[in-house]
């Protein structure tokens, strides 16, 4: 047997490694941010009294934004 290495192609390392653990991208986190100004306007709204756009806000922040965030995109990791 030839005591040579084998060469693998190597892949560069990602900038963001949690961010890359998990399988998000740019795109991840804007839909991200956009949930978190959603969300927190909806607040606002709420603590003027508003009982129709508030509710309305923060349900597409959480059920709709944050989802379609963590979704949105993904890969799985290869092995």
């Amino acid at each position: 047997m030839s005591a040579e290495k084998r060469s693998t192609p190597e892949s560069p390392e990602p900038e963001n490694r949690p961010a890359r653990l998990l399988g998000l991208g740019r795109l991840n986190f804007v839909i991200l941010a956009a949930a978190f100004v959603v969300i927190a306007f909806g607040y606002v709204l709420l603590s003027r009294g508003s009982i129709t756009a508030a509710p309305i806000l923060l349900v597409v922040g959480y059920v709709v934004l944050i989802p379609a965030a963590l979704l949105m995109g993904y890969r799985r990791l290869r092995r």
